[in-house]
């Protein structure tokens, strides 16, 4: 469902976090006449996995998982995005196609900027090109992370790193404690890389150790400290 693209992109909360902060006033009246804008249910696709991008996905609001899914049909979340992230930047600069599929994790509003209106942008502001460099880095880092994480360290470790990484994502909601992302439990164990099963005992443990809580399918992190031990990381 399409909504307004009369949504001022100088006055977009969400742009303060995008890479379009660089973006001057001229700029910023250029994207607003040329971008989109549609919301997105829960659970459906905004791209699938194979399609060719035509362009580029900003997300004004909501919350977003990129994953693929294995030749066992298992799913492999790849990914989290939300408020001012942009999505499928990879397979647009690199004229490839989506390695993986976008799917709303909650409600969203996603604008699209076709692809010469980006290119457009890039050419003219040098700032946006050096934000897209880091942002491609920052994927590389996290890869190679990630990689790591998954050959070296235990799974009692990944799902404690798992949940600190979902607070730097999302933060927590009002209380401070909770998360603020609602994810199965076959979807947090994707993001562990074990199964579900697994991470139902894990988390279950950690139930019991007082280091969270469990109200439904909410987390509430009552033991920040103990969270960081057991994930083997530095405060």
């Amino acid at each position: 469902m399409r909504f307004s693209s009369d949504i001022g992109c100088e006055n977009c909360k969400s742009i303060l976090k995008s890479i379009f902060y660089t973006l001057n006033n001229d700029q910023l009246q250029f994207l607003l006449v040329n971008k989109s804008c549609s919301m997105y249910k829960k659970g459906q696709y905004i791209f699938n996995r194979g399609a060719h991008p035509q362009g580029l996905f900003c997300v004004h609001s909501g919350k977003i998982k990129l994953s693929r899914t294995g030749d066992e049909g298992k799913e492999q979340i790849v990914r989290l995005a939300g408020e001012g992230d942009v999505i499928g930047y990879r397979a647009l600069l690199s004229n490839d196609r989506y390695q993986s599929s976008a799917i709303a994790l909650e409600d969203a509003a996603i604008c699209f900027i076709p692809r010469q209106i980006f290119y457009d942008l890039l050419a003219s502001n040098l700032g946006l090109a050096f934000e897209m460099m880091k942002l491609l880095s920052g994927d590389l880092k996290k890869a190679e992370q990630m990689i790591t994480t998954l050959a070296q360290k235990p799974v009692r470790e990944r799902m404690a790193e798992t949940l600190l990484f979902l607070k730097e994502t999302y933060g927590f909601e009002e209380d401070g404690i909770t998360l603020n992302v609602t994810l199965t439990r076959e979807e947090l164990a994707n993001l562990v890389g074990t199964a579900t099963e697994t991470g139902i005992r894990l988390l279950s443990e950690f139930k019991i150790e007082k280091i969270i809580e469990l109200v439904g399918k909410r987390i509430k992190i009552i033991n920040m400290p103990n969270l960081i031990k057991t994930a083997n990381l530095e405060d």
